[in-house]
């Protein structure tokens, strides 16, 4: 059996109360990590009875995404609690730079310094340039507006650049000299139509991180981003997912737990010689697109 040495490591996690973040903490618990679980319910986009009815059918589509987006995190804590794993908890947007440095001061006076960084929170408003894409549909895909790519690059790029910029500051004032820094993007970053902000905000934490890689590397610090391809996160639909499945050469829709345990890679002593490098992981759906 492989000993990832990962055990008595802190670890913040963000966007950690449903889907890939939730996945992961329970994935790095499971290796003897201590987590520190970030995460952020957005103003609900429907009625609470719209949401308790996408949660009891459990069919994907946007309601039920936007439903386990409300998920209270005392489900993931009690997973924890039950296989004796450690994790402390603390909602806070990110939007607002100030709660970035709040939650590494919790985080600290909880369980300890911060050796692994994994930010996987996100925002995402389908938008498009031309008018004849635009559709009222249930989920909609809207004109792009200037407060739209504000908000997109606020969550997606900037906290992300913050996250690590202060990782980095506590980091050397606490001594440490390993680390692992871990940043979430998509297949579908270089290019995605109909989705042009999240898909640009995206492409921007791919270019920090290689720099972070190149500036980090000397104090023992890797740097990695993962891109996960379609991921049933509650948002695909079960038709989608059938014409998803079709396309991907292995076969099926991915888990947030195929992601996780790439994520549990890239933070072990596995990869240690591993930094500023991109790793799709989507059972292969990029190839065939």
């Amino acid at each position: 059996m492989i000993d990832t040495k990962l055990k008595g490591k802190v670890a913040l996690i963000t966007g950690a109360n449903h889907g890939i973040g939730a996945a992961t903490a329970l994935a790095l618990g499971a290796q003897g990590v201590k987590v520190f679980a970030s995460f952020f319910r957005p103003p609900p986009q429907y009625s609470e009875a719209e949401l308790r009815k996408a949660e009891e059918t459990g069919l994907g589509g946007d309601v039920f995404y936007r439903a386990m987006q409300q998920n209270p995190i005392e489900h993931l804590v009690n997973q924890f609690e039950e296989e004796d794993m450690r994790i402390s908890v603390l909602e806070a947007d990110l939007a607002d730079e100030t709660n970035i440095s709040k939650l590494f001061d919790a985080c600290e006076k909880k369980l300890g310094p911060v050796d692994i960084l994994i930010n996987n929170h996100t925002h995402c408003v389908l938008e498009t340039f031309d008018p004849e894409q635009t559709s009222k549909d249930e989920r909609g895909i809207f004109l792009t507006t200037a407060s739209s790519i504000d908000a997109h690059f606020t969550i997606n790029a900037r906290a992300y650049v913050l996250m690590m910029q202060v990782y980095l500051k506590r980091y050397l004032k606490n001594g440490l000299s390993w680390g692992r820094i871990v940043n979430t993007s998509t297949d579908a970053a270089h290019c995605h139509p109909r989705n042009i902000s999240y898909a640009a905000s995206k492409h921007a934490i791919e270019s920090y991180s290689r720099s972070a890689a190149c500036e980090m590397g000397k104090y023992g610090i890797t740097v990695n981003v993962i891109a996960p391809g379609p991921i049933q996160t509650g948002y695909i639909t079960p038709e989608a997912e059938k014409e998803i499945a079709k396309s991907t050469p292995l076969g099926r829709v991915g888990k947030p737990e195929d992601v996780a345990d790439v994520t549990v890679f890239l933070c072990s002593e596995q990869a240690r010689w591993l930094t500023g490098q991109l790793l799709y992981v989507g059972g292969g759906y990029r190839m065939s697109q």
